[in-house]
């Protein structure tokens, strides 16, 4: 495998796509997206586990059931949830209208939105916008597309690969946003994965499942689960090679791509939180099972009073320990090991279920560095997880107290 610095999209055969300025920002930034396949493409998708779903989530429930798939529109600025039902009207308005654009029939198009919950689209400007965007997809637009789907993101986040499978080369790109409001156990959290791979829609449907149970579903930036989240993933066919329709060799590949683009998106994800200055990756080994070690993971992860101490770099062992404590993970306390590791070097700061002395200062230094690993090593078992986050900052709350304002 391969990891390719370009933009999404770019090299991806058979995709095109665009980001433009449409209006739906009070700001003068992109806001409209479109991905667009120039050939029929399978689909797949994961979605929010909220009660409290988008209007475009139930539509593109029933949409991604469709045989074939070739756009997806996305706006930024207004989440179109807890819009009734006119907001479920807007939205298959919106595929429709897209589909009109495109020759497409409207059950074609996937449609995502983002942004304050109980705000309706504005359908003038996303007619103009759709009208407008429509002429503007390109082999160059993923960069202008990544930017657009972006709220209080402060950078796009990309990544791209290829692999070769069955002497053909295939290339898998993906996009993402999410800063807060991000728990995501399928948050707002939103990503697309393109590829020209030739994989059936059952066996797409399937990685894609199986791969954000260790992506997405191990990130925690404030604890909130989303609306609108969504990943989805689309693969039209044209690297030509041999069709993966079972779980055969070139399908494990495809996977572990697949697996690495949406691990890299959720630490980007996690890296970009609302007002964070740190990246955090805990890390759970030697659980009795891997139930167990994710439930640890992301029980130190999304803690408020971890995120606090990691800020201020306070080896606060304590608070990890209580949050471990209460993940309903099955361990053993006096068994528990914790060390904190950085660029700056790796401090033990916890053995056999006790206190132990060691340097507060180096600690310290070590927890300063943007790139922390909590390292907790269970002793139960042979079974590890890993998920990602960040540290809780003054700015986050800044950013949500005035959100709306």
């Amino acid at each position: 495998m391969n990891v390719i610095d370009t933009n999404f999209i770019n090299g991806v055969k058979g995709f095109k796509a665009a980001g433009i300025i449409a209006g739906f920002k009070k700001s003068n930034k992109k806001d409209l997206a479109l991905i667009y396949s120039e050939k029929p493409a399978v689909s797949a998708g994961v979605f929010t586990t909220n009660k409290v779903k988008a209007a475009c989530v139930t539509l593109n429930m029933e949409n991604i059931k469709n045989s074939n798939t070739q756009a997806i529109i996305v706006n930024s600025g207004q989440a179109n949830a807890c819009t009734g039902q006119k907001g479920y009207e807007d939205a298959k308005k919106i595929t429709e209208m897209v589909a009109g654009k495109l020759g497409l029939k409207p059950e074609e198009v996937l449609e995502a939105s983002t942004g304050v919950i109980g705000v309706s689209i504005p359908m003038d400007v996303m007619e103009n916008g759709i009208n407008e965007i429509t002429g503007l997809i390109s082999e160059d637009g993923g960069k202008d597309a990544a930017q657009a789907i972006m709220t209080t993101d402060t950078v796009s986040k990309e990544v791209t690969v290829e692999i070769n499978l069955g002497g053909k080369k295939v290339t898998l790109s993906g996009a993402a946003k999410g800063s807060g409001m991000i728990k995501p156990n399928m948050a707002t959290m939103l990503s697309f994965v393109v590829t020209d791979a030739n994989i059936s829609k059952e066996m797409l449907d399937k990685a894609l499942k199986s791969s954000i149970k260790d992506s997405y579903n191990m990130i925690s930036v404030d604890g909130d689960v989303s609306t609108n989240d969504m990943v989805l993933a689309l693969a039209n066919g044209t690297a030509e090679n041999p069709l993966i329709s079972e779980e055969n060799e070139d399908y494990k590949i495809f996977k572990e791509a697949l697996d690495y683009v949406n691990v890299e998106l959720s630490k980007k994800i996690s890296r970009d939180g609302e007002g964070a200055t740190k990246l955090v990756e805990v890390q759970v080994v030697n659980a009795v099972t891997e139930e167990s070690a994710r439930l640890c993971a992301m029980s130190v992860v999304s803690s408020n009073l971890v995120k606090a101490a990691l800020f201020g770099s306070d080896p606060n062992w304590g608070r990890v320990i209580c949050a471990i404590g209460y993940s309903g993970g099955d361990f053993d306390p006096n068994k528990v090991d914790l060390s904190f590791k950085s660029s700056k070097g790796e401090m033990l700061v916890f053995k056999d279920g006790m206190n132990i002395e060691f340097d507060e200062v180096k600690a310290s230094d070590i927890l300063k560095e943007e790139y922390i690993i909590i390292y907790i090593n269970l002793k139960d078992g042979e079974y590890s997880a890993k998920a990602w986050g960040c540290d809780l900052t003054y700015k986050y709350v800044e950013i949500n107290g005035e959100y709306r304002t």
